[in-house]
């Protein structure tokens, strides 16, 4: 029979797993205290949270979810985020090259486990805003062109007309 802590504790990963579409597992072994609120902080801004569990409780609840395993061996702390997992992982690879300390374990995204790479590789990932400009700008540029291709035959026409009218005054 599980101890009254554990089952606390198996019911909140139950409740973050339920709460995020996905999170990452990071090795934060060697954090400061205030390092980890730094860390907590920026990631609150990136609308995720880190939480540390027990790995084996996590294990179990990821296989009563029906989800993947992920790999979580050692000291791991698991930022689960609600909507863009690369904000996210971009603020975890920040603060992993600034403070050397904190390196990525794995991940859970999209309903598929992710290697250190794989988990590594979102940080590099433009973000949700990012990706809609650059489809905004794509959708928009060849719209521009048309415009300016047709309002040519109108622009020609100002054009000579300006002309006339400026031969008609000098006469």
């Amino acid at each position: 029979m599980p101890n009254q802590k554990n089952t606390a504790m198996f019911e909140r990963v139950n409740a973050s797993l339920e709460e995020s579409k996905g999170f990452f597992v990071v090795d934060y072994r060697g954090l400061t205290v205030k390092e980890t609120q730094e860390l907590r902080r920026a990631l609150r801004e990136a609308n995720a949270e880190m939480k540390v569990y027990k790995n084996n409780i996590v294990r179990i609840a990821l296989e009563k979810a029906e989800m993947p395993a992920v790999d979580c061996e050692g000291t791991c702390a698991y930022v689960f985020y609600k909507n863009d997992p690369v904000d996210a992982a971009k603020v975890l690879k920040q603060t992993s090259e600034k403070l050397n300390k904190m390196e990525f374990v794995g991940g859970l995204a999209d309903g598929k486990a992710l290697s250190a790479e794989d988990a590594k590789a979102y940080a590099d990932l433009p973000s949700r805003d990012e990706l809609m400009a650059k489809l905004v700008y794509v959708v928009a540029s060849p719209l521009r062109g048309i415009a300016s291709v047709c309002a040519g035959p109108a622009r020609g026409l100002v054009t000579a007309l300006d002309a006339i009218a400026d031969q008609k005054n000098a006469a």
